[in-house]
């Protein structure tokens, strides 16, 4: 009786267990084929473009803050390669001059610092090694395009707040489109010069507004949309990034042997400076509804990688309330400045796999030239 209690029982644990093996096997069929379905999209082995977008002071509370009030929606979710990045300059804490060095010239150095190194040596930046390559290149930025983070890509100064020869640093590149803010710097300057007569002379069409520069056919852009920095989301600046973005990436595509083009979401940082999670918010939903624009255009194209990550946290943000149902957000802060947090890189398209894992925010200098095949 009880042998046949017992076989009885390893009988019934042994069908069960195969049920349950045939339903997990479904499920993970089911699994598989909602993955291959979302993933369809075949890149190339390597990218012929790279789209650096940076967030500015954007960390993982920012992303969070912006997800609650989209009610749990983000462009961002799109990318499954995830990494972070180490932000320290030569001090614990990065300022974005330093940060965006990092990127651009693959080296820590001093806060304030513009595409020099800890040693005030100048080093080409991933921008200018793409020029000499012969691939298009360009910027788009939401505060002036004089700024830190923009200036590290293609200028070498000792310091960040050195405007005016930074806009004077624009005169010897290539860039091909160039948008933000900014246009004191290149006209109403200490030395009396107007930097826009040379701009024009070296074939750029200068663009003063959102509908010259949707109406140009021009392949050299220099367009300076504001004085200084850019208004606000709340002041009314609008889709700018969005449309800026995407006529950068009309033009930069027409070159055939690929293109660099780094955008900056720069107000996300300016929002945690004034501790202000409204301003924070709504930045960040701008930026992310460029980046659903972006990863369409890697989509379509399917030669292109996009990156995006912030060069530090900004703000010391921490999110203590919320509700993904009607988006509400409740955010503290524990500083007005920089945080030396690691902060999230997200990664799409062909050579995304190269930015998982946690490294030195240099490394993504080091990748960008890999995957270019540059020397």
């Amino acid at each position: 009786m009880n042998y046949k209690v017992n076989l009885f029982t390893v009988l019934v644990v042994f069908f069960a267990t195969i049920s349950c093996q045939k339903e997990q096997n479904t499920i993970t069929e089911v699994i598989k084929e909602k993955i291959v379905l979302k993933d369809a999209i075949v890149f190339d082995k390597k990218p012929k473009n790279i789209i650096f977008l940076i967030g500015d002071g954007m960390g993982i509370s920012q992303i969070t803050a912006a997800n609650t009030r989209n009610k749990d929606f983000l462009h961002l979710a799109r990318c499954k390669h995830i990494g972070f990045s180490k932000t320290n300059s030569t001090k614990y804490i990065t300022d974005s001059a330093a940060g965006a060095t990092a990127f651009s010239i693959g080296k820590k150095t001093f806060n304030g610092s513009i595409g020099l190194d800890k040693d005030s040596i100048p080093h080409k930046t991933i921008l200018e090694i793409a020029e000499e390559n012969k691939l298009a290149t360009g910027m788009v930025s939401t505060s002036t395009i004089t700024h830190a983070t923009p200036a590290s890509f293609i200028a070498h100064q000792p310091s960040r707040k050195m405007y005016e020869e930074i806009a004077l640093d624009f005169l010897k590149t290539d860039i091909d489109v160039f948008i933000g803010g900014g246009k004191n710097h290149f006209t109403t300057r200490k030395d009396g010069k107007d930097l826009t007569v040379d701009l024009k002379n070296n074939g750029y069409e200068l663009i003063y507004s959102l509908e010259q520069l949707k109406e140009t056919k021009s392949l050299k852009i220099a367009a300076l949309l504001a004085d200084n920095g850019m208004p606000t989301m709340s002041e009314g600046r609008g889709n700018m990034l969005e449309k800026s973005s995407l006529k950068a990436i009309e033009v930069l595509s027409k070159n055939e042997k690929g293109f660099f083009l780094m955008i900056e979401g720069s107000q996300i940082d300016w929002g945690g400076h004034d501790n202000n999670s409204e301003y924070i918010i709504e930045e960040m939903i701008d930026f992310d509804n460029v980046i659903g624009n972006i990863l369409d255009f890697a989509d379509k194209n399917k030669e292109t990688l996009v990156v995006i990550t912030a060069d530090h946290e900004t703000g010391g943000y921490a999110l203590v309330e919320g509700d993904l149902a009607t988006g509400n957000v409740e955010g503290r802060f524990s500083t007005d400045y920089h945080t030396g947090t690691m902060v999230p890189v997200f990664a799409y398209g062909p050579g995304a796999e190269a930015f998982m894992g946690i490294y030195h925010n240099t490394s993504i200098y080091d990748k960008f030239m890999k995957l270019f095949g540059f020397n």
